[in-house]
């Protein structure tokens, strides 16, 4: 009897998979692959047929066999920009996914496996909302400079999970709200999200406040000084504003929980620090709040800095005039992976068709 959804999430060193069954995770874990296993593959997405084998090893071990699965879900990689949603895996999207055609990551594994595993079996494989969802109002892709266009990308998986979970929460559909959506990790993503679609947010990697290894936004005067000071070659900037920047940068952690440690201890500084961060993020939600001229059922705190009620409150204090705050602290994609794809096996989204949804012009 098929009953089973394998999800599969591939990073850089390991693949994090789960067996669901409804909405209830019955089985999880990380297989691990050695940098010996991995270096032998020139591309990522050579990687396919090794951390396939590996699966299907853990399934077998653990007594678990592919015809009880009703479908599989891979995490979504660096595919062409896309309106978000749960898709299909198509014979197009794994030649796009085979070329990088985006940048080779890790996350391009993820429906290469999944069609791998299902059609042997006959069913569906699946992504749901990668890291390429666009769903930007023209409006929001201009910087103020030409030759730089602002870019669709942050953590739409998360994001939309929660808002789905939130609308519901309302006795809504997530397309008949507005949610200012705060993921707080390492990277921080402020979304607006109208009806469904996220139509503007900051660039986590490169824009809006600065995070716990992120610098977000600069002075870009100052920036443009540091690269021509002769100090830093290209990979070290680099590192300075992802990796090392925001509050690792200020206090030498980037783990909220040893800043509140330092707090309590009577750390002046790491208060700063640790408030400043909080100011930031209020200050966009509170730029994000013009995106939907104030019209928001809710502002939603989410990710594994949600988790720290110091930095919560502190957010709330200065955007709750606006609208109810909900938290809902960490991170599961595991659960908003397995959740895209029961949305559409229960009837409530029709899967997406890649080559339909996105311009291919090759």
């Amino acid at each position: 009897m098929r009953e089973f959804i394998l999800v599969m999430n591939p990073g850089s060193t390991t693949t994090k998979v789960a067996i669901f069954k409804g909405e209830e995770n019955i089985l999880q874990t990380n297989l691990s692959h050695s940098p010996e296993e991995l270096e032998k593959f020139s591309k990522i997405t050579d990687q396919y047929q090794l951390r396939k084998d590996i699966i299907l090893e853990w399934l077998k071990a653990n007594n678990y066999s592919t015809d009880q699965l009703k479908a599989v879900v891979g995490r979504g990689g660096l595919l062409r920009p896309m309106p978000g949603g749960a898709y299909k895996v198509t014979d197009a999207m794994i030649k796009d996914l085979n070329n990088a055609i985006q940048g080779e990551h890790a996350s391009n594994l993820g429906g290469i496996l999944a069609k791998a595993i299902a059609d042997p079996e006959g069913i569906d494989a699946y992504i749901v909302d990668p890291v390429a969802v666009d769903e930007f109002e023209d409006v929001a892709r201009i910087s103020g400079m030409p030759e730089i266009e602002r870019r669709s990308l942050g953590h739409a998986l998360n994001i939309k999970a929660v808002g789905h979970r939130v609308a519901a929460s309302m006795g809504k559909k997530f397309n008949e709200v507005n949610l200012l959506v705060a993921h707080l990790g390492g990277g921080i993503s402020v979304a607006p999200v109208k009806m469904g679609r996220l139509i503007d947010y900051n660039n986590a990697n490169e824009m809006g406040p600065f995070s716990p290894e992120r610098v977000g936004g600069l002075p870009v005067g100052d920036v443009a000084k540091l690269c021509f000071s002769g100090k830093y070659t290209a990979a070290e900037l680099k590192t300075k504003l992802r990796g090392k920047g925001g509050m690792t940068a200020y206090l030498g952690t980037n783990d909220g929980r040893d800043v509140e440690k330092m707090i309590d201890a009577g750390d002046a500084k790491a208060a700063l620090v640790y408030d400043a961060m909080g100011y930031q993020i209020a200050k966009e939600i509170g730029a994000m709040a013009t995106v939907l001229q104030g019209k928001i059922d809710a502002i939603v705190l989410t990710g594994g800095l949600a988790y720290s009620k110091r930095l919560t409150n502190y957010i709330e204090e200065r955007v709750g005039f606006m609208a109810p705050v909900v938290v809902y602290a960490g991170e599961d994609e595991m659960k908003a992976l397995n959740e895209g794809v029961l949305r559409v096996l229960e009837g409530q989204e029709v899967a997406k068709i890649y080559e339909n949804e996105v311009k291919i012009n090759d």
